[in-house]
Parts: structure tokens; sequence; C-alpha cells
């Protein structure tokens, strides 16, 4: 093992050590049980590993679904030395529960749209995930990291498969930097053009640790059909990534038809108009633009007609958190209705054009009754 790889897993073990969460849970203390019973390692780190034994606290849980698991890490990095410390330390993480809607297993990422063809995984440069998120490409459908070559692209591809119209994984981003020599992105581009060898083994990985375990070869095979990898390793820059996310995104076939069976496909529900109105309790609202003061008047009124709050503001935002604040709307679609409503009087105001307000949604035409608040009934 390597002085690098020693440091590093000490680091991750003393980081599990700070964090009180850890004292308590499965993941942290099997990885040190495991330490324990390794005779190298005991002989290497033996300070480490008794202050870690004297925290242990009654155990709560298996696994707290962490986005960056410590003991875990540090498996990877002592089984450099004692292979054996990978069968050992058993990681709860390697089944976590899997939840309802998509993805499924929690992790580091972040999801930008559903229905979007691409993916991106930017390896260990974390920096990369919120920038690239935050550009909001039309055809990503999420980014996150990767950090190990096992666990880290089991959950990867159990996150991804669910999703029918995810058709390309751009890997990017450095691939060692936080591995400890580990080739997470190496080898996760090995396993789509390879496959699995005999044991769950990815063929041409490099990787210390390239074992797939807790995903079948069915669900390998059918992600290796359903998604396309696009190997930019070593890319960081943002518009270069974002021209390869654009690029994919223009070869979309449409969705996946034959997927892996799983129960956390999201169907796609075609909206409906309103078949009728109902009535806020809260009352009514007339808006309207002043043009001469440069703002956006809402007028709230009682059902009965009478005028009871005149609320004025410079953006919809300013109006609709006031309305919201002092309880003048009670419903979901009438809270709806005023933020269509208020972004039209908003451009209107804006760029100098006629606003009339428009009827509620579901609301039916009818022969105006007797007008108390002078907007001819529109608005009730």
């Amino acid at each position: 093992m390597s002085a690098r790889g020693l440091e590093a897993a000490e680091e991750q073990i003393r980081l599990a050590m700070a964090a009180t969460k850890c004292h308590r849970c499965g993941c942290f203390q099997d990885t040190v049980q495991a330490l324990e019973q390794s005779h190298p390692i005991r002989e290497l780190l033996p300070e480490l590993i008794k202050e870690a034994l004297a925290l242990f606290e009654p155990k709560r849980y298996e696994c707290l679904g962490c986005e960056v698991c410590w003991p875990a890490v540090a498996t990877n990095a002592t089984a450099e030395i004692d292979p054996a410390i990978a069968e050992m330390a058993h990681c709860a993480t390697a089944d976590p529960e899997e939840r309802e809607g998509w993805p499924p297993l929690p992790g580091d990422y972040r999801v930008v749209r559903y229905q979007a063809p691409v993916a991106v995984c930017t390896l260990n440069s974390d920096d990369l995930m919120p920038r690239l998120a935050g550009t909001q490409a039309p055809g990503l459908a999420i980014v996150g990291s990767l950090h190990t070559e096992n666990l880290g692209i089991e959950h990867l591809i159990r996150n991804l498969l669910p999703n029918p119209h995810i058709r390309f994984l751009i890997v990017c981003g450095e691939d060692t930097q936080k591995a400890i020599g580990h080739l997470p992105g190496q080898s996760l581009v090995a396993l789509m053009m390879n496959g699995l060898e005999d044991r769950g083994r990815i063929s041409g990985a490099e990787g210390k640790r390239p074992v797939i375990k807790n995903v079948s070869l069915e669900q390998v095979e059918a992600f290796r059909r359903q998604v396309q990898v696009m190997d930019c390793i070593g890319m960081t820059d943002l518009e270069a990534i974002a021209g390869e996310i654009a690029k994919a995104a223009a070869n979309d076939p449409g969705p996946a038809t034959a997927t892996f069976a799983h129960g956390n496909t999201i169907p796609v529900q075609q909206a409906q108009e309103p078949s009728r109105l109902v009535s806020d309790p809260a009352g009514y609202l007339v808006l309207y633009p002043d043009r001469r003061r440069k703002c956006l008047v809402l007028e709230h009124y009682a059902n009965n007609g009478t005028l009871d709050r005149v609320v004025e503001g410079a953006t919809p935002t300013a109006l609709y958190s006031t309305f919201i604040a002092e309880g003048l709307i009670s419903r979901l679609d009438h809270a709806a209705y005023l933020g269509r409503e208020l972004a039209r009087a908003e451009t209107a105001l804006r760029e100098g054009h006629d606003y009339v307000q428009d009827r509620a949604p579901g609301e039916i035409e009818s022969p105006a009754p007797e007008a108390k608040c002078g907007c001819s009934g529109a608005c009730h």
C-alpha cells in the first residue's frame, strides 16, 4: 500500500470518527471491525483502530444513505494491501432501501428534468456538478459524481436504468483526485464497452476493485443497450461539456422501448382543463397595471362583493408573497391563476401593451352579474 493510500484511509476513518452519526452506523462499525481483523492493517494503524473502536455506540441503523460513505472509501484504500478487507467489511450501502419515484437511491447528484436524454457523471470533480446543473441545459436529465468503481457504479446503474428517456451518459471530470488511485471513470467506460467477466469483474477495468456484486448481469446488459457512453474523462471545461450535452441531445433516439423491468418508471399524465370553477372562500381579486406610477395593483374583494384590501408592488413576487402571507388566497388553483395573471400584467406594463384580466381557470363565460368591483364579473 502506498503512503498516500494509507494516509487517505486514515483520513476517511477520522472523518467518520468525527461524525456522531457514524458511531451508531453499521457502515462504520463493520469497516473498523474488518480493519481490526486484518493483521497487516492492524499493525499499520493500531492507534487509529483502538480509538475508533472506543467510539462505538449501540447500532441504530445499517446505513444512512450518505452521499459519500467515508468507511467505504477507507475500505477501498486498505484493500490494496489486504484484499480480504473487501470481503470482511460489509458495506450496508451495497443494498440501500429504494425510494418511491425517480431516482430511487439517494446519492451525490442533481436532477434537472426527467424527460431529457443525457446524464452526466463528473467523477471526482465535485465542483462541476452544481455548475452543470445550474446551466439547465435542455438535454440534461441528471448530473452526479462518482468516487468508487464498485458501489458507485452500481448505484449509478440503479438510478439511471429506471428512466427510459436517458439514452446518453457523458463521463467527464478528473478520474483519480479523490479516489486514492482508483479509476471509477475508466472502469465505468470499460463496463459500457466490454461488459462483465466471471464473478462480476468489469472486463478491461484498471481500477483496484472493479467488481459488480449488487446489480444483476441482466440489469447491466439492459443498461448497456439503453445508454450510449461518451468518454470525456479529463474534460472539466463547462462550455465544452455543455457542447457535448447538446451534441448528444441532438441525436436523441427517443425513450427506450425495451427496458429492464422495474417499479420506478414515472408515468406521464396528460393534463386536463378544469371542468368547473370552485370559488375561493378567501375572496376574489382584481388586477391591473398602473402605468402612471409604474406598478401593479391587486384589489381583494370578499365574496359578497365588498373591497377589503388593496396591495401594490413593483414585481409579481412582491404581490403574490404578500397575498399568501396575508391569507388573501387559500386555494392552489387560484394561486396558480394569480401567478399567471401577474406575469401577463407585468409584461404588459413593461412593454406598454394593453392588459385585460383573463377569466379564472374553468370559469364558464356567462352574462355579467351586477358589477360591484368594476371588472364586469371577469375576475369572479
